[in-house]
């Protein structure tokens, strides 16, 4: 009786132990020396049905093969919850992940334009409701033959930039807003273990990584998580600026190579603010392409709400090749304000690609934007 109690007692400690382990191996994080590529241009498979939340594709690292593009994909979203991307950042002479996090706002996810209602600043692509979540169809691509909880509030986003990553040299220049801190100050969620998954099928396909696909990734987005067929994939339409191949290998460029893993295990982390910011051409996609002006800001104009009066097509927003740009008779928010400390600086990475200001070929017109 005694030593059964003691063997479940050891067995406890043991798995304590390595949850501690764990979790203290994820909160580093990863870092490497070379910045991200640019943001491929693409556009976004239709919503599969009610409750999914998209989370937009970005650079993952990898050990072996370096950074790898994971594609944007619809989740299903825990109740109550909003995605606050990834992001990389520049500081103390590398480029550091900054994990993804669910939770009741969106957080600073670096300024960076990841499209589709994620312009920069905060998330503008739908809002829960009474326990169900509603979609702008501005700037997500639902159907209400799928999805009856939708709206329509037209955003302006003045942020065209394809940059991947925030500060150091040709990175955003973008800081947490008070409001955006006291966000990251709340109770998160660790990504959803389909994100997990949907990660480490990523890293598996040769076509993802950037040194095969030059910033123009095969598989740019996926209607549902790991759903890599044909069917469901869309490619990049171009690259977000021009690649510029690493001059180390990525085992040269990986800054602390004893706290990772394959398949970006770490970086899709417990988005916890004290762990985490202390250290197509298919008629179903929209398309994303950068909006119009410079530095993010989100506009609102007079909301239509539709629930299933047949009041918009019942199809999916169509991705356009007639508009370039978004409206422009809605008024402008104005942009993000100053934050209230003065940001650190750093010197340049020193061995860090060279990092021109891209710029987006330019993209092909279409009927609303993914911001």
């Amino acid at each position: 009786m005694n030593r059964s109690i003691i063997r479940w007692v050891m067995l406890g400690a043991v798995i304590l132990t390595f949850s501690v382990a764990s979790f203290g191996q994820i909160a580093v994080g990863i870092s490497v020396r070379v910045g991200p590529p640019p943001l491929p241009v693409y556009a976004q498979p239709i919503c599969p049905g009610p409750g999914y939340i998209w989370t937009p594709g970005y650079w993952a690292w990898d050990d072996d093969d370096g950074y790898y593009w994971v594609p944007g994909t619809w989740v299903v979203a825990p109740i109550g919850m909003l995605w606050t991307p990834g992001y990389w950042g520049w500081g103390g002479g590398f480029y550091a992940w900054h994990a993804g996090y669910w939770g009741p706002h969106v957080g600073f996810y670096g300024g960076i334009n990841y499209g589709f209602g994620y312009g920069g600043v905060g998330f503008v692509g739908g809002e829960w409701r009474h326990g169900s979540f509603y979609y702008n169809r501005s700037v997500t691509n639902v159907s209400i033959t799928n999805v009856t909880h939708v709206y329509n509030r037209t955003v302006v986003v003045g942020n065209t930039s394809t940059t991947s990553f925030n500060g150091g040299r040709g990175g955003l220049q973008a800081r947490a807003s008070r409001q955006e801190e006291e966000y990251g100050r709340e109770r998160h969620t660790a990504p959803l273990d389909v994100q997990r998954q949907h990660e480490r099928a990523a890293v598996g396909n040769r076509e993802n990584l950037a040194s095969q696909n030059h910033g123009r990734p095969a598989i740019a987005a996926t209607a549902r998580p790991g759903d890599f067929s044909r069917r469901a994939a869309v490619p990049a339409r171009a690259a977000g600026g021009e690649y510029h191949p690493p001059t180390m290998s990525p085992k040269q460029a990986r800054v602390n190579p004893g706290a990772v893993n394959r398949g970006n295990s770490n970086r899709m982390n417990v988005g916890n603010n004290d762990n985490n910011n202390r250290t197509r051409s298919n008629d179903e996609f929209r398309s994303f392409t950068p909006p119009a002006k410079n530095n993010a800001g989100n506009g609102r104009t007079t909301e239509n709400y539709n629930h299933n009066q047949g009041g918009n097509n019942s199809r999916g927003n169509p991705s356009r090749s007639n508009e370039s740009r978004p409206p422009q008779h809605h008024e402008m928010v104005p942009p993000r304000q100053a934050p209230h400390q003065a940001p650190q600086r750093s010197s340049p990475p020193p061995h860090s690609n060279p990092v021109p200001q891209h710029h987006a070929p330019p993209p092909g017109p279409h009927h609303g934007k993914g911001f």
